[in-house]
């Protein structure tokens, strides 16, 4: 006659570490107790990174920004970026931007075209004066 030891296995599986099985309700007993270790790590964690940021301090100081700033997160991880609303945005915010930052080349470049036309303007003007004073000297001399 076989003895039933620890190797016949339950419908799932579980064993225990002596190599006996697993009742139900210890199954649920060790699935509460790692929930709970995993739990306070988490908070444990959650706590640390909250010291390290000093959000208590940052929401008392600057309580807008905050808020503003949560919801852009918000915003962002709930897909908006991808929108068609941030694409008309960004895409007007990226034109005039783009205009913006071309502003003072062009600028630039159109003083530049003032200055030449004004001293060919200039020199072609005294060249006509010239002649046209020296015309009207010539017509004084006859």
């Amino acid at each position: 006659m076989a003895t039933e030891s620890s190797e016949q296995s339950s419908p799932n599986g579980q064993r225990m570490e002596d190599g006996g099985m697993r009742t139900f309700g210890q199954r649920v007993d060790h699935i509460n107790d790692t929930a709970q270790q995993a739990w306070t790590r988490t908070r444990d964690a959650f706590s640390d990174i909250k010291e390290t940021l000093d959000v208590d301090g940052r929401v008392k100081r600057h309580p807008y920004g905050t808020v503003a700033a949560a919801l852009g997160i918000g915003y962002v991880l709930g897909g908006g970026l991808f929108s068609r609303l941030t694409g008309r945005i960004l895409g007007t915010g990226l034109r005039l931007g783009i205009r913006l930052a071309a502003l003072p080349f062009i600028k630039e470049e159109l003083l530049t075209l003032i200055s030449v036309a004004a001293d060919s303007t200039d020199e072609s003007g005294s060249k006509s004066r010239k002649s046209r004073q020296g015309n009207t000297n010539k017509g004084r001399e006859r």
